[in-house]
């Protein structure tokens, strides 16, 4: 299906206009510099920072990629999407569950000192610890302990089972970095505007310079940039990148105005969070059944219609529809689902009306999403929704005090918990005592059909309180050229650059 673009709501001609204009401006540094078998090169979509950290919170999709690439963690994600080696090169887990011990594989830091199973065990504990700012730091509740066993050996040590860990260990975000300095598989070395990324020789090579010398072939690099989306899409539209990476809903608009063949899109169909969270409970918001309303009101065939995008699927439920963990529970379908959008619409436009007619007023509404095409887009469609039942909104910066906030994540593993725990009592959502006790509850139980049982009671009762508007999956798109034969759609969007191509025999 193509691509489109409701002009209307993207705003004036001369706006898209200026949007294809930008398309063609592009920063030649660091291009050109190698033949065709040099790197590959890759434009990541945001700013690339070498000396970026997980402990400040998130990872633009350029810093993402490079930690990835230079600092694995214990495990990573392949091409695929699936489990596979990273620092370690093998693990184990005890027949209780609640123990998973990784063997290290030989590796050094870019200072040449050995890495340790202590330094693991330490950069593991300060993503955690209760200053951190990482961003899975919430989604470890189960660990007891980290610990070095000896100078190669980690447990990580559960208060109970918890099977998707290793999902969690594979994220970016859990890069095993120490100080700025990496361990691999690839290292780094900037070049003008570019980060250019080599396999890291195999310190138990028997011939040492052979193996820095395979290292050093240029078709077995990467060189990665991190740039604007119209910057990005504008170096693989005139050839000076293979692939483009980083892409969201808020900048699909900007790969329909580059006129870049459809055959080149790779959308990951990825299980997660995209909507609207309620971030205060005031007012008209201050009673769930006003919550509730919005909630109905959204016409989200309507809003998705509005990207042009097949791929892209509205969601209803609380939780994603996708992965379940110990076989369930299937998400709660809300019962406002099984009928039709005017009587949705008449549902929500009667509780409206029932406040006004109390002579209360309704203040417009503020709702954080980002300023971007695809940020604009989805505000007026919303918009509207809310105004067609009498209530008044307005678009604020993400950043900027607001009464919704767009949440627009990818679940990092398999736990059903996982989108339960995340709109539940956080710094941007509202808190449900009853749920959140019955959150705790099912996060410490250890019987498999308990807590199943009390999954399901927690999403009713965060259905009935009606803390998040859900619109959609979330979307992850990249964009990739045939050279690129490792750039694959997966569930996880994942695309790590060791993987992007086959490496030269």
């Amino acid at each position: 299906m193509p691509l489109k673009t409701d002009i209307s709501t993207f705003g004036t001609k001369a706006r898209l206009h200026r949007i294809i204009a930008g398309l063609a401006i592009l920063s030649l540094a660091s291009c050109g510099l190698f033949g065709e078998r040099g790197p590959v090169r890759i434009a990541a979509m945001g700013s690339l920072n070498p000396a970026a950290t997980p402990l400040n919170g998130e990872l633009s999709s350029a810093n993402a990629a490079l930690l990835n690439a230079t600092s694995q963690g214990l495990v990573s994600y392949d091409g695929e999407g699936q489990i596979d080696t990273g620092l370690a090169d093998r693990w184990t887990v005890t027949t209780d569950g609640r123990s998973y011990i990784f063997r290290l594989r030989e590796a050094k830091w870019t200072n040449g000192r050995k890495v340790t199973a202590e330094d693991v065990a330490a950069i593991l504990r300060s993503y955690l610890a209760p200053a951190s700012r990482h961003v899975l730091k919430n989604d470890f509740p189960e660990i007891e302990t980290i610990r070095a066993m000896t100078d190669t050996v980690i447990e990580i040590r559960l208060s109970v089972p918890q099977p998707a860990i290793l999902e969690l260990l594979a994220q970016p975000s859990m890069a095993i970095v120490n100080k700025g300095m990496g361990w691999g598989p690839m290292r780094a070395r900037r070049i003008g505007r570019a980060v250019l990324l080599s396999p890291v020789p195999d310190p138990l090579a028997e011939d040492p310079e052979a193996a820095e010398a395979a290292a050093n072939d240029p078709a077995a690099s990467i060189e990665l940039v991190g740039t604007s989306p119209a910057g990005a899409l504008a170096r693989f539209k005139n050839g000076y990148a293979d692939g483009v990476i980083g892409g969201r809903f808020s900048t699909l608009p900007y790969f329909a105005a580059s006129n870049i063949g459809r055959s080149r899109l790779v959308v990951d169909p990825v299980p997660g969070l995209f909507g609207l969270s309620f971030v205060r409970a005031e007012g008209f918001l201050a009673i769930d059944a006003n919550r509730d309303a919005l909630v109905r009101a959204i016409r989200r065939e309507r809003l998705i219609e509005a990207f042009g995008l097949s791929e892209w699927q509205p969601q209803v439920t609380l939780r994603p529809s996708l992965y379940a963990r110990d076989g369930g529970p299937a998400p709660l379908v809300p019962t406002w689902a099984e009928y039709d959008e005017a009587s949705r619409l008449a549902q929500a436009k009667r509780a409206v009306d029932a406040w006004r007619a109390a002579g209360r007023q309704i203040e417009p509404l503020r709702i954080a999403v980002p300023d971007t095409p695809g940020g604009r887009i989805l505000f007026a469609y919303v918009s509207a929704d809310f105004n067609a039942i009498g209530v008044p909104s307005q678009r604020v910066p993400m950043a900027s005090a607001a009464d919704l906030r767009l949440i627009d994540e990818i679940a990092p593993n398999d736990d059903a918990l996982w989108a339960l725990r995340r709109l539940s009592c956080r710094r941007d959502t509202l808190c449900n005592r009853e749920a959140q006790e019955l959150i705790d509850q099912a996060t410490a139980n250890i019987d498999a059909g308990q807590r199943r049982v009390q999954v399901s009671e927690a999403e009713a009762v965060l259905a009935r309180y009606a803390p998040f508007i859900p619109l959609a999956t979330p979307l992850r798109w990249s964009v990739a050229s045939q050279r690129l034969t490792g750039l694959r759609a997966n569930g996880r969007a994942q695309h790590p650059l060791n993987h992007l191509i086959a490496l030269p025999n």
